[in-house]
């Protein structure tokens, strides 16, 4: 997990990276529902038109990227983290 204080730092890069493109494993996707890993930023896609005030009080930050565990094995979901993230940092 990336502590607090680092998450600005962290999703500047991961948003500068074109994040999504580096999960294998993971797809991006706003459903949530399925039984495939799902991964999302919430500010952008499922509450892209909440106001921006509002966004914060519901926990809704720029830095939060939210996944879904599927069925997929946890240990290939872990390696597709670890790789996508050490593409990018």
């Amino acid at each position: 997990m990336v502590e607090k204080k680092n998450a600005s730092t962290f999703w500047t890069i991961f948003k500068s990276s074109n994040w999504e493109d580096h999960l294998q494993v993971f797809k991006l996707g706003v459903s949530l529902g399925s039984t495939e890993s799902l991964a999302e930023h919430p500010h952008s896609m499922t509450h892209a038109k909440v106001d921006d005030e509002l966004k914060p009080k519901i926990g809704i930050s720029e830095n939060l990227i939210r996944l879904s565990i599927g069925v997929e094995d946890y240990e290939d979901l872990i390696q597709d983290l670890n790789a996508a993230l050490n593409r990018i940092i």
